[in-house]
């Protein structure tokens, strides 16, 4: 990619929704042969031909879903760490379990590379972000449901343990304003020990002219 920015959102659908031949000449066009994926389901690494392991990933997720329905949501790039964030939303549907598609949305983090002999960028690896909410929408179709009533249930311990142990959470504050004010003191002492040097300095460099004021005078 020369524009990483702007081409990364053709590069995703080309990876997802082109036939198997434009799949696996995308992999071989923009992964390194050494580039690394990884997604709640499954891993590769990085080894010296791991983008084979990407190339049967991808075709085993076209296999399972023939058609797929993406979209590209924003792309952030963080260009100092070579670095694309790319929000997607996504319809996977099993064919053989009709009547079923799991909407999911993901971050797909990427790490880019940049060729110096080319100048392009390539993808080092690849990360597939989901909320645990999402990616079970993959195994069974209601079991969101029960983990939005997990996690709802979890918020609720949280708030209840705050409330119980609010003594924890006072302590920890008069310890760290403790802490803070001995720091300050210690501030002011060097600041104040500073100034005092230089205003001993000034006198004595005073003391200095006065005296060669009255040698010279006296000769």
């Amino acid at each position: 990619m020369e524009n990483p920015v702007k081409e990364i959102s053709g590069v995703i659908h080309l990876l997802t929704q082109s036939p198997p031949s434009v799949q696996r000449e995308t992999i071989e066009t923009y992964f390194t042969h050494n580039a690394a994926f990884t997604h709640p389901f499954c891993r590769t690494g990085s080894s010296e031909n791991s983008r084979f392991l990407i190339r049967a990933i991808y075709r085993w997720y076209k296999i399972l879903s023939p058609k797929i329905e993406l979209t590209v949501n924003s792309v952030a790039y963080d260009e100092h760490n070579l670095i694309l964030y790319v929000n997607i939303s996504q319809s996977f549907g099993l064919w053989f379990v009709p009547f079923h598609r799991a909407r999911v949305n993901l971050t797909t983090v990427l790490k880019l590379e940049r060729n110096r002999g080319d100048g392009k960028y390539y993808i080092q690896r690849q990360d597939d972000l989901y909320q645990t909410d999402e990616f079970v929408k993959f195994l069974i179709p209601p079991s969101w449901i029960l983990m939005w009533i997990w996690q709802f249930w979890a918020t609720l311990f949280c708030v209840l343990g705050a409330i119980a142990l609010w003594l924890i959470t006072y302590v920890e504050e008069q310890v760290w304003e403790g802490s803070n004010s001995r720091k300050s003191w210690k501030e002011a002492g060097r600041e104040g020990k500073k100034k005092a040097g230089d205003l001993l300095d000034g006198i004595e460099m005073q003391d200095l002219e006065r005296k060669a004021v009255v040698n010279k005078t006296s000769r």
